[in-house]
């Protein structure tokens, strides 16, 4: 029989013995007894097995195990979940690194040992596609490491459906996930999220879609946020909200009202079945404030109202929550000259109104602040009747007349053709400089179309009604000054402010190509007067007549002279040129007779 003493020496040093053992006690002496046993717990005490060891105690931060072998282990206590769960006693399975270290312990790792029993455990009941669940332990390249038992990866693009912006908010987090694949070789674990909830997404969207109906009230949580709108979870699938549709009131931005995971209630608005598309209303869930705007607000009512909009065509002033209306540039003022809406109005202003028109189908309406004022051009017409004179100051100049302020907001318009009677004026500069001080006669005034028309000339009397036909005769020859050359011919001043044209063909006996060759600006000329036409307020002059009268002269020698005038439109004239022998002045008359 084998020495009881013997076993139990054996068990003391942790070989144990088990029923097999035992059993062939009696076949073999006792050294071959101890020489199996030996073989035996060096094969069980390898490095890089598991062991069952038993918890001894505490040695500060660290757990002393019993495997029983010489010598404890030490394990540090962070390798518990619950490190103050730890009690005497208590069995726990260890990965043995090392037999014996410097220090005489047995090295051994709770950590490792779980891992692998995890492992094994993981890979014998699980496979791709299942579903597990684990704790988000912390951010890695690429993804994020997550505790099923056995840290697996979670790539950043299996987190969710849509990425999120920062995937370390998921980390502490306890989730569930699909297996993506199994690599027993490298003992990796690949888990998606994404696919989980696709899948789970996938089937209530089927049973939503099936029953959703337009005007349906849901509960839904936002996803997602753009400028134009925000998604909405429904279930299973997402609905656009609109920004239009998300209140009545003026939204510049969705995130003025929602934040992402907001749980709404939305009213389904329209359903694109083969599409999958669903259009959901938020405001829709109250009363729209433009159903009695026309009874609530009648033309003419005066309203007061804030600022919320400045364009350059005018202002938005909000009445009441959901309902706005426009101030046009023009409604402002009746007689303030604007060039943006900033210059009268700021946002936030809160501002007196008319209301002018209101269209509901369109949802709009205009508004006046003017119109909280008396028209000041009620009064223009009995203030500044026809033929009234007045003084002013000329506002701005355009290439067809002249703008003067009559009074503050008030302007009348002096045409070019109201400018001058005797002289041709290309563009009112040529008169008048900005700002200049002005005597102006009223000519008409058009109150419904705010318009006053003023008259220059209209201050003296018309030269071409007496004046002019009486002092310049056709036939006469008189000296003018070129004030201005064309291709046509030349203008010549007979005096201040009246001009005549001497046409090309009447320059010279030859023919002429370029005016400037005969003639400079400036230059004094005698020419002959052949017609006067007070109609059309034009006189026809002639260089090469006047020249014909000269040398008609001077082939005679002899006769009485004639005078030649130099225009005046009150006075008989005066000489220029010296005297022209009576003989010559009628042969200058024949001539001009048979032309």
């Amino acid at each position: 029989m084998v020495d009881q003493n013997l076993i139990m020496d054996l068990d003391s040093i942790g070989t144990g013995v088990d029923a097999e053992l035992a059993s062939i006690f009696d076949n073999f002496s006792e050294d071959e007894i101890v020489g199996k046993l030996i073989d035996r717990k060096e094969d069980e005490f390898k490095p890089g097995t598991i062991l069952k060891g038993i918890v001894v105690g505490k040695a500060g931060d660290d757990v002393v195990i019993d495997v029983g072998l010489k010598s404890e282990g030490l394990i540090p206590a962070e390798e518990w979940d619950d490190p103050g769960s730890i009690d005497p006693g208590d069995e726990v399975q260890v990965w043995l690194e090392s037999v014996e270290s410097d220090s005489g312990h047995v090295i051994l790792s709770k950590r490792k040992a779980d891992r692998i029993l995890n492992w094994q455990r993981i890979i014998s009941s699980k496979n791709e596609g299942d579903l597990v669940e684990g704790r988000v332990m912390r951010k890695i390249k690429g993804g994020l490491l997550v505790d099923i038992g056995y840290p697996v990866f979670l790539p950043a693009s299996q987190v969710d459906i849509r990425r999120p912006g920062e995937i370390g908010e998921f980390i502490g987090k306890t989730i569930q996930a699909k297996i993506l694949k199994i690599d027993t070789e490298r003992r990796n674990i690949v888990i998606s999220r994404r696919k989980m909830i696709e899948e789970a997404r996938s089937t209530a969207k089927d049973a939503l879609m099936t029953g959703l109906q337009i005007g349906d009230v849901r509960t839904g949580l936002v996803k997602n946020i753009a400028d134009f709108g925000a998604f909405v979870d429904l279930g299973g699938i997402d609905g656009l909200l609109h920004i239009t549709d998300m209140s009545w009131d003026r939204v510049g931005h969705p995130s003025e009202i929602l934040r992402i995971d907001d749980e709404i209630e939305v009213k389904v608005l329209s359903i694109d079945r083969e599409k999958e598309k669903i259009a959901l209303g938020l405001k829709q869930l109250k009363v729209n404030p433009w159903e009695a705007i026309e009874s609530k607000y009648p033309v003419a009512t005066h309203l007061k109202g804030e600022v919320v909009n400045i364009m350059n065509y005018g202002a938005f002033v909000k009445i009441e929550p959901g309902v706005e209306g426009l101030v046009h540039i023009s409604e402002m003022s009746w007689t303030r000259r604007i060039n943006h809406p900033s210059e009268m109005l700021t946002v936030g202003d809160m501002v007196e109104v008319v209301v002018l028109d209101i269209n509901k189908g369109k949802q709009e309406i205009s508004l006046g602040i003017k119109q909280t004022q008396e028209n000041p051009w009620t009064h223009v017409a009995q203030k500044y009747p026809p033929n009234t004179r007045i003084t002013g100051r000329v506002r701005n100049l355009t290439n067809y007349g002249a703008f003067v302020e009559i009074e503050e907001g008030i302007d009348g318009l002096l045409h070019v053709s109201d400018m001058s009677w005797t002289k041709k004026i290309s563009h009112p500069s040529e008169l008048l400089k900005k700002s200049d001080t002005i005597d102006c006669v009223v000519l008409k005034v058009e109150e419904d179309k705010q318009r006053i028309a003023l008259g220059l000339k209209q201050l003296h009397e018309d030269p071409w009604a007496r004046a002019v036909p009486e002092n310049y005769i056709p036939g006469q020859i008189v000296e003018g000054s070129v004030t201005k050359i064309t291709n046509f011919g030349v203008f010549v001043e007979l005096e201040e402010g009246l001009e005549g044209l001497l046409h090309v063909s009447e320059l010279a006996d030859h023919k002429v190509e370029d005016p400037h060759s005969e003639v400079k600006i400036g230059d004094k000329i005698l020419v002959k007067i052949l017609r006067v036409d007070p109609v059309e307020r034009k006189i026809g002059l002639s260089k090469k007549r006047a020249e014909w009268s000269a040398e008609q002269e001077a082939e005679s020698g002899s006769g009485a002279p004639t005078k030649t005038r130099r225009g005046g439109l009150h006075g008989a004239g005066v000489e220029a040129g010296g005297l022209i022998p009576q003989k010559h002045a009628e042969r200058a008359a024949d001539t001009e007779e048979n032309d």
